[in-house]
């Protein structure tokens, strides 16, 4: 929401739209990144000690497959979303950060690294932490994943962004580590960015 307000003077200042939304994006993530560590730096260490957290060897297995689970669940959504209710395929959210990316490389660490960090924090540790200590897995898992669907602003891809996050809310439920689905998150965008950005002029030449 900052950037609705840091846009008005990015832009009066000359600088384009897309300009302005890959530095203001990479700003504010890293600000918001690092006042919310701050801010839960005893949390986190309490959790170091946590009961019934997976072993490294377990976490590290669970992240390798949790990327595989999360591109199953993308893609499952993706065929219902296509078949019954009519979507196309193309999310508008990712063409825009594709495009954004493409002209401000420094784009990238924020949708490969800082962002993932962000959401899995916000969204899994924070919120569905927070519902899991009132309710069952399945309804804080909902909940944290329609929230962080939500708020992708990409309406017809809801239940795409939705499987996904219920997918990384189980691993941390799993593994009572939040770095799990934070890897397995981080290794998502990053081949998404390899994918339609740094590689894909070779790939559409192929």
């Amino acid at each position: 929401l900052s950037g609705l307000v840091a846009g008005v003077f990015f832009i009066a200042a000359g600088f384009s739209q897309i300009e302005t939304t890959a530095i203001w994006t990479t700003i504010s993530f890293t600000i918001a990144l690092i006042i919310i560590l701050i801010l839960m730096r005893q949390d986190i260490a309490a959790s170091r000690i946590a009961e019934g957290r997976a072993t490294i060897d377990e976490s590290i297995l669970w992240a390798f497959l949790g990327i595989f689970i999360a591109y199953g669940a993308q893609i499952v959504a993706s065929i219902i979303e296509q078949q019954l209710l009519g979507v196309q395929q193309t999310s508008e959210n990712t063409q825009i950060i594709t495009e954004v990316a493409k002209a401000m490389p420094i784009f990238i660490v924020v949708v490969a690294v800082f962002g993932p960090i962000l959401e899995e924090v916000v969204f899994r540790k924070i919120i569905f932490g927070s519902l899991y200590k009132r309710f069952d897995f399945t309804i804080a898992a909902l909940v944290s994943s329609l929230v962080f669907g939500l708020t992708h602003l990409d309406p017809v891809h809801l239940l795409t962004y939705t499987a996904i996050g219920f997918v990384f809310a189980f691993l941390y439920y799993k593994t009572k580590r939040i770095i799990v689905p934070i890897v397995a998150h981080v290794a998502m965008n990053s081949i998404v960015i390899l994918l339609q950005v740094i590689f894909a002029d070779e790939i559409e030449k192929y």
